[in-house]
């Protein structure tokens, strides 16, 4: 058969072959099975403490040092004993003092860090980078220097075992932490929605209130988190700022006294620590998606 003058030969097929079906890389066994290897050991690392101080917790005093790793011999007199007040310990008075003190250091923290985050990330002035600096340094200062220091102050001016001799130095500690983790989201913050509101008659304080503090809620609930926890598990100076009437839990648990001086009441402790410890670990638990989004809001540009 002729085609346009030329012969077509029989034997040759012109079809188009169908491409050969790409097939997905297999997955290699070895790297996942690392990772998995590598998150139980974080998860056991961690973990193990406070699962041990959960199973003390529950264990009779008689067999305090009974080393069975799962709950035996349980009861629930530890934790009657922690809050009981018969030996001197008040225990809840602590956890409420815990709560002011850890509220209050939040509030003026993220009040104070909000104003120095927008500050540094949307402003230009003289100095920047040097308050910057300053901030960072106040983070890397050592906490135990100022323990003398904050005692002779405090107690020159009448403060030592007053709420504010607690607070202030705790704020010093967390505002660090909170002008960071807000500067960060901040500075990745699309400035022109401010700009827009702006444009609409809106002043700077009117743009900052209704564009910029919703949507810098997810970094300034995690800041609050992060403020409260750091707050709450604080001992240093506490142990030596505070009396009986303002002392936190942390100090607390540290007072705790057994039968006589020479006996400690371990599981006493350990209910006392369950306590304090599993409110957070709930609320870590429940809000954690908000943590984990905060932390990164401001890791990776648009």
């Amino acid at each position: 058969m002729t085609v346009a003058g030329k012969h077509r030969s029989p034997d040759i097929d012109e079809t188009p072959e169908a491409p050969a079906a790409v097939r997905p890389p297999k997955q290699r066994f070895g790297p996942a099975a690392r990772t998995y290897v590598g998150v139980a050991v974080i998860l056991v690392w961690g973990l193990a403490p406070f699962y041990w101080m959960v199973v003390t917790a529950f264990r009779d005093v008689a067999h305090t040092f009974d080393t069975t790793p799962w709950p035996t011999f349980v009861t629930l007199d530890n934790f009657r004993e922690a809050l009981a007040t018969d030996k001197g310990n008040d225990f809840l008075g602590a956890i409420v003092n815990s709560l002011i003190i850890g509220a209050v250091t939040t509030l003026v923290a993220l009040l104070l860090g909000v104003f120095t985050a927008y500050a540094l990330a949307r402003l230009e002035f003289r100095g920047k980078y040097v308050v910057t600096g300053v901030v960072l340094a106040a983070s890397m200062f050592p906490g135990v220097a100022l323990v003398t220091p904050l005692f002779q102050l405090f107690g020159d001016i009448g403060w030592i075992g007053q709420y504010q001799a607690l607070i202030i130095p705790n704020i010093s500690f967390v505002l660090p932490l909170t002008i960071y983790t807000l500067t960060s989201f901040m500075s990745d913050m699309p400035w022109e929605l401010e700009e827009a509101a702006r444009v609409d008659g809106a002043t700077r304080a009117q743009a900052f209130r209704l564009v910029i503090l919703p949507l810098a809620a997810p970094a300034l609930f995690t800041t609050a988190i992060l403020a409260f926890i750091a707050t709450w598990n604080e001992f240093m100076l506490a142990s030596q700022l505070s009396t009986k009437a303002t002392e936190p839990v942390t100090v607390a648990i540290a007072r705790f006294t057994g039968t006589d001086a020479y006996s400690q009441p371990y599981t006493a402790i350990m209910a006392a620590g369950t306590l304090v410890t599993i409110p957070l670990v709930i609320m870590v638990l429940l809000f954690q998606r908000r943590i984990v989004s905060g932390l990164t809001a401001g890791g990776v540009k648009s």
